[in-house]
């Protein structure tokens, strides 16, 4: 393929990376979603602690922040996994979109 072919082949996916339909539920997606769950569940546990210290008492909502942040790690990562491995199997059509996340945002930062 010539130069000018492999740059407007580049230009062509960095377009359509953009577009609401290439972040369509798919297998591909579901692997990464539960990828990146798996290596970044980490991030619940400080984010809870900082959501619980700015209650109106830090001392209790500290407390609060580290259990529910240690919740949702466990839980973000176990889903991660559930999902890397099983993603060639859609999930039932009840979820709306085949490949829909379970019951959570798709990453932990969102």
């Amino acid at each position: 393929m010539s130069r000018r072919g492999m740059m407007v082949l580049g230009l062509v996916l960095a377009f359509a990376a953009g577009t609401p339909a290439a972040s369509a539920q798919d297998p591909i997606h579901k692997m990464g979603r539960g990828l990146t769950n798996v290596l970044t569940g980490w991030i619940e546990l400080p984010r809870q602690i900082g959501d619980g210290t700015r209650q109106p008492n830090p001392v209790t909502g500290f407390g609060q922040g580290l259990f529910k942040g240690a919740s949702l790690t466990l839980l973000r990562t176990g889903m991660g996994l559930f999902e890397a491995v099983t993603f060639p199997i859609a999930y039932p059509s009840g979820f709306g979109s085949p490949y829909a996340p379970l019951e959570m945002n798709d990453y932990a930062w969102e």
